[in-house]
């Protein structure tokens, strides 16, 4: 009996020059997900079945970066931004077979520079960045995820604020509750809080008891934590 590979491909149309190509993707049944971190970063049983190495595809002829968050049309007048800011100086080169980090983060890059020029939801390059702090999470690179947590804090206040989230997979509540924990993963406390009490707030009306359960354990978590400060300052 032949063994099935957990890798698949996948085939493609590039949204921008309609190029048809085939990009690898991870069969759902070799994924295993042994936990998540605060900010929901999957923690996979396999580093190299990691599906989140493989969510954008990459056209090998005019570099345009997608991923299945992005809507399928483009304006016209995009459409030349797109190829002035990117086929133009395209070096034609294929992420279409198994992938280290370095190339996922790569591949994240470009798609959220398309996204930026294509001008997505705010909610859609919100996750791009933060899929690339996660990224950077994995190899160490701090400095890097930080930067990378910074951008999609960004984007997902603006979303928030101007409800660009509205219509997909992402829940005011949720929403909210991230926020507050990138908030927090830069220091920001106070900002933090405000979010995570607008959670709590909604804790009667939101529909998600678990993610209200976090923002508590979130904000206990923080709460302890300024108390040791303190005791450590008076010490």
């Amino acid at each position: 009996m032949t063994e099935v590979s957990p890798f698949y491909d996948k085939k493609v149309q590039c949204l921008a020059c309609k190029h048809s190509y085939t990009t690898i993707k991870i069969r759902s049944r070799f994924i295993k997900v042994k936990g998540h971190d605060r900010d929901f970063c999957p923690i996979y049983g396999s580093d190299e079945l990691n599906p989140l190495l493989y969510n954008v595809s990459v056209c090998p002829q005019c570099g345009f970066s997608f991923t299945d968050e992005f809507t399928k049309y483009i304006v016209p007048v995009l459409q030349t931004d797109l190829e002035k800011k990117i086929s133009r100086h395209w070096q034609p080169q294929d992420y279409g077979h198994i992938r280290s980090v370095e190339d996922a983060i790569k591949t994240y890059k470009l798609a959220a520079y398309c996204a930026l020029i294509k001008k997505e939801k705010k909610i859609t390059i919100a996750g791009l960045y933060l899929r690339t702090a996660w990224l950077f999470r994995k190899t160490g690179q701090e400095d890097q995820e930080r930067r990378f947590i910074n951008l999609a804090t960004h984007e997902y206040i603006e979303s928030y604020l101007n409800d660009d989230f509205r219509g997909t997979a992402m829940s005011e509540t949720k929403l909210l509750y991230l926020i507050a924990d990138l908030l927090r993963r830069q220091d920001k406390y106070e900002d933090a809080v405000k979010y995570l009490s607008k959670v709590i707030e909604r804790q009667q009306t939101s529909g998600e008891p678990k993610i209200v359960e976090m923002a508590k354990e979130l904000w206990h978590d923080m709460r302890e934590g300024f108390k040791n400060q303190k005791q450590n300052h008076l010490a």
